[in-house]
């Protein structure tokens, strides 16, 4: 045996033996659950045994939906989280460029700001960026990364100053008189993307592996993430990249590639390399084709049927057309895709569920396992088609910290008791899963798992937590993060719970989240990570 843990309070997320003292591990695997003197039979001389001292330990978790490379480059851009109003934006940048010596003419990126959160309440504009610099072209994207703002010299450089074009599934804010603002939704922000500098597939593996390194000291060991248009180039060097360092033995992570292709052309191009939803090993696996139909609900682009409530002049935006959508999905499913839609408004559900029962009808299958990424702003009959189709819901809890205090506002009282419904999915039997939507929330699953039981911010804000109807429990909490994110990639027989056979990742946690106030959930550590039968981090 290779290594024991002991004297622990092993909650297994396994319905036949719940909870156990101690475990054995053998080349990877979890050989058995069971009590102390049962699995310390199993020592040898050899074998590596760890007492747990009475801490918990959980399956190792899994964050069901990131941008593990997005999140890499922002360590490398301006930190604009919690700017608290445009001057801090502005004296932020300011000392980024200083900091990092950037030479006039190179692009200078931040990334974090939310207007919610400055005392203006307004999106800063292209003259306030140019007071950042009028030598350096100057982009800033919004924390839920649907909005950009740039300075003039960035917007000249993108050919989209003088004559701003019409942008489809996207646009680009003008002022009374027509010209650009600065402000750049959705499809639009690709116009200034395209002009940043390329990164070499050896930075692209060094970013990966920073990044990874971060996650496995908050007890992740699985990531489902989004990347292949994180940065400008061909995505086939990004795939290459994550093949390469699974190759090598280098991924410290195990990782489910979300294929973001948002053409039809690209998609075909994917295809053609011969990669289907399940291809490759059990540290990086092709997972499903990933569609972005709106934006987000704090910038005003999250697709809703009816208007916002504080802008009666939009609904946000729809990225596709419905026959787009329709063809997109279609050519997936077809070609043995799982798909998964990010869809925050009603009316991009609206979208993605005629799309998703318009391929069923062409082609019924037992377990197509469609997923919705976010899935916020719901109706009673939207949460009866998930349950209809059993549709994966893939939540983010910790949105609700940061949402709760904008949702009204943004689309009124009544819409909003259907908003951020889990327990509501959960009761109706609907598959349910855990992420972070990192770097637009930390990844910090503790984080996630607290927002969910609590209802709250993590400032503790509001005290019964907001719609409290809607909290789970902390073993509801527990198993999407664990269970419920390893069905989403067709894994629930090899991950997601501490059970013979599977994969031995596990966390060990420094208090008992079962046992203390929830509010202190989020101040919980975590102690170990073990990922393959390894000890990747010990605290």
């Amino acid at each position: 045996m290779d290594l024991i843990l002991y004297n622990g309070k092993i909650i297994t997320m396994d319905g036949i033996l719940p909870q156990a003292e101690a475990v054995a591990i053998r080349e990877g695997k979890i050989i058995k659950a069971g009590s102390n003197g049962e699995i310390l039979s199993y020592r040898e001389s050899n074998t590596e045994a760890i007492d747990l001292k009475g801490k918990l330990a959980l399956p190792g978790f899994n964050d069901s939906h990131m941008h593990l490379l997005s999140f890499a480059l922002s360590l490398e851009k301006a930190d604009l989280n919690g700017c608290t109003g445009i001057q801090d934006l502005i004296q932020r940048v300011r000392d980024f460029i200083e900091t990092k010596g950037i030479k006039k003419g190179e692009w200078v990126q931040g990334r974090g700001w939310n207007h919610e959160l400055f005392y203006e309440k307004r999106m800063p504009t292209r003259q306030d960026l140019d007071n950042i610099s009028r030598e350096h072209p100057v982009i800033l994207t919004r924390t839920c990364g649907h909005i950009a703002v740039a300075n003039t010299y960035a917007l000249k450089l993108a050919g989209i100053f003088e004559n701003p074009p019409a942008v489809p599934g996207g646009s680009i804010d003008l002022d009374e008189k027509g010209i650009p603002t600065g402000v750049l939704r959705e499809n639009a922000m690709e116009l200034l993307y395209g002009k940043l500098p390329l990164y070499d597939k050896t930075k692209i593996k060094k970013l990966i592996v920073e990044a990874a390194e971060k996650f496995i000291k908050s007890g992740l060991t699985s990531v489902q993430s989004d990347d292949l248009e994180s940065i400008k180039g061909d995505f086939k060097e990004i795939l290459e990249a994550f093949f390469e360092l699974e190759g090598e033995n280098k991924l410290p992570i195990r990782v489910n590639e979300q294929v973001l292709l948002p053409t039809i052309e690209k998609l075909e191009r994917f295809l053609s390399l011969g990669l289907r939803t399940g291809h490759g090993s059990e540290y990086f696996k092709i997972g499903p084709l990933k569609l972005l139909t709106d934006g987000s609900l704090g910038g005003r682009t999250a697709a809703l049927t009816f208007p916002y409530e504080d802008d009666k002049d939009t609904k946000g935006i729809a990225i596709y057309t419905q026959d787009q959508l329709d063809e997109l999905v279609e050519k997936a499913y077809l070609n043995g895709m799982q798909v998964a839609c990010h869809a925050i408004g009603d009316r991009a559900m609206e979208m993605v569920f005629h799309s998703y029962e318009k391929a069923l009808k062409k082609l019924p299958k037992y377990d197509p396992r469609f997923r919705i990424i976010h899935c916020q702003i719901t109706t009673e009959e939207l949460i009866e088609k998930f349950s209809k189709y059993k549709v994966i819901a893939d939540i983010q809890p910790i949105f609700v910290s940061s949402d709760l205090s904008i949702v009204e506002k943004r689309i009124g009282r009544e819409r909003a008791k259907w908003t951020y419904n889990w327990k509501t999915l959960i009761k109706k039997g609907v598959p349910v899963a855990g992420g972070s939507d990192c770097p637009v929330e930390p990844f910090n699953p503790l984080f996630g798992i607290y927002a969910a039981v609590t209802r709250k911010n993590l400032s503790g804000f509001p005290e019964e937590g907001w719609l409290p109807e809607q909290k789970l429990t902390v073993k509801e909490a527990v198993h999407i993060f664990t269970m419920g994110s390893a069905y989403c990639t067709f894994e629930e027989n090899i991950k997601g719970s501490i059970t013979s056979g599977k994969l031995a990742d596990i966390a060990v946690l420094s208090e008992d989240i079962f046992e203390i106030a929830p509010d202190e959930i989020k101040d919980v550590e975590v102690e170990m990570t073990i990922l393959n039968g390894k000890i990747v981090y010990c605290k």
